[in-house]
Formats: structure tokens, C-alpha cells, sequence
């Protein structure tokens, strides 16, 4: 291992799209109690707790520090929508829209908290945050995972008919990992 590498790892980032409704291979779920809401005037608080504990286990950082007011704005700016799933009363999961002015949409954020995770309600939540994008119009939508997250997240994009466009390489600290409980 050369000094560069050394106390990195790599991460390979996977983008997937559809570029039509029809390629959706739609999937759903029986769980009792399951409902998918969008969220109006999500409490900054609210939306930090999805983030926080959706992304603990993948690393997720970039808006841990955002403020209440980043947060508000961020909710407010047209073409951004939120999306709560919930199981019997409790939140699961959820999914954050970003339409772009070219017409296209990217799952910018989607998973489920942690409690919930191997009970099929990730092939259900997804194929939700699809419909719900081409149904808002989208010419195209388009999402990215990485080599850090969840191993069943690119065989799920895959299977719903997501298709890869791009893939590529950067590294890590691994100090990084550490500190945000891998």
C-alpha cells in the first residue's frame, strides 16, 4: 500500500436512472399500517432526526451541521419534496425529491431507519419516490449510491430498473468511518 493509501479506503459512487415511467419494475409491500406521506413544513428537527438516523450507519455528514434555518430554506426551495414513510404510526423511512430546472429529478436522500431494514419496505418506499417523480413530471430520474452504503441498495436501485450511467473512485479517511460508528 503506498503512503497515499494509507489510512484511506476507496469508495466506488454507482449514478443509476429511468428515463421513462415504464422502466419502473414497480414492487410493493403487505406490511399492515404502511403509509407514505409528504411532509409540509417539516420541523427542522424533524428532518435533522431522518437524516441522523437514516444515513449513522453510511456515513451520511454533509448536513449534520446544516442549521434550522439552512434546513427551513432548504425545504422551502421549489422543486424539493419530502417524504415520510411510516409503519404502524412510526416513522421508517424516507425519500427527499430535488427537481432541476432541465426537468429531470434526483433522489437526493432515501432509506430507512434502521429498525426497519430487511422487511421489504425498501423496494416499496423507492418505487414510491419514482412514481411520485415522473407523476410531478420528471423527464428523467436519476439517484447515486455508494460502496458505503447498505450491500442490498444497488441490487434494489437494480432491480426496481434503475440502470448505471457513471461510476467512479475517491478515497476516504478511515478515520471518518470511526467517527460516525462503522
Amino acid at each position: 500500500m503506498s503512503g497515499r493509501e494509507e489510512g484511506r479506503i476507496e469508495v466506488t459512487r454507482t449514478y443509476l436512472e429511468m428515463t421513462r415511467p415504464e422502466q419502473l419494475l414497480a414492487a410493493h409491500s403487505a406490511e399492515p399500517g404502511l403509509r407514505i406521506e409528504r411532509t409540509v413544513s417539516c420541523p427542522a428537527s424533524f428532518y435533522r432526526y431522518l437524516y441522523a438516523e437514516v444515513g449513522r450507519p453510511y456515513h451520511w455528514v454533509d448536513r449534520l451541521g446544516w442549521s434550522d434555518e439552512r434546513i427551513r430554506s432548504h425545504l422551502a426551495r421549489e422543486g424539493t419534496a419530502l417524504f415520510v414513510l411510516y409503519v404502524g404510526g412510526s416513522p421508517a423511512g424516507y425519500f427527499e425529491l430535488d427537481r432541476s430546472d432541465e426537468g429531470s429529478t434526483e433522489i437526493a436522500y432515501f432509506g430507512l431507519l434502521p429498525e426497519f431494514i430487511g422487511r421489504g419496505l425498501g423496494k416499496c418506499l423507492l418505487t414510491r419516490a419514482v412514481e411520485q417523480a415522473f407523476r410531478d413530471g420528471a423527464n428523467r430520474v436519476w439517484l447515486h449510491t455508494c460502496s458505503l452504503d447498505d450491500s442490498a441498495a444497488l441490487p434494489n436501485y437494480q432491480r426496481r430498473g434503475f440502470r448505471p450511467f457513471r461510476r467512479e473512485k475517491y478515497w476516504i479517511a478511515k478515520s471518518a468511518l470511526r467517527v460516525h460508528g462503522r
